[in-house]
């Protein structure tokens, strides 16, 4: 943990308020940066990283070896990114009624096909799918938020679609 002091995790861990500050302030830049290439969009970034923060704040004190800290802050954005990927996911309309209970069964495992198909892309392509497919945002914002040109966020949006049709039409 070269942004952080044993010392001063362990005086936040003994309850010092000032090192608790300190220790949040530290891991914020941090755990911004791995949420902003982990989550679909800079708001579930932020969120995601606001909630590590928050479970740091919580039970640090219940953390067993401060060296741990970092993977454990980590484990908690990735968890809440994924978190956040599913519900967007799952935030589908309700059937209509005139559905039958065999046709929400099909569609519900065609979203669950569709989710793992997404699951498997790089990094880039999964990020670009889906704040340009599931989001809806703006070519132009995708690549910018993104750090990438126009031209190269096409690409990765084109290779992205192509590897989940790919992956649908494979039984």
């Amino acid at each position: 943990m070269g942004w952080i002091s044993d010392h001063l995790v362990k005086a936040a861990q003994d309850g010092d308020p000032e090192s608790l500050t300190a220790v949040i302030h530290g891991a914020h830049p941090h755990v911004r940066r791995f949420a902003d290439h982990l989550c679909a969009s800079p708001q579930d970034a932020e969120d995601a990283a606001q909630e590590a923060l928050l479970v740091l704040y919580r039970k640090i004190g219940s953390l067993r070896a401060t060296a741990a800290l970092a993977s454990w802050m980590f484990r908690i954005v990735r968890n809440e990114c994924l978190r956040r990927a599913r519900r967007l996911l799952e935030d589908t309309p309700e059937p209509s009624l005139a559905a039958s209970a065999e046709d929400e069964v099909l569609r519900r495992l065609e979203a669950e096909r569709v989710a793992d198909a997404i699951r498997t892309l790089p990094d880039v392509q999964r990020r670009v799918l889906v704040m340009r497919d599931v989001l809806g945002q703006p070519g132009r914002t995708v690549a910018d938020a993104l750090g990438l040109s126009t031209a190269a966020m096409k690409s990765h949006l084109h290779r992205a679609r192509s590897a989940v049709r790919a992956r649908l039409h494979t039984p």
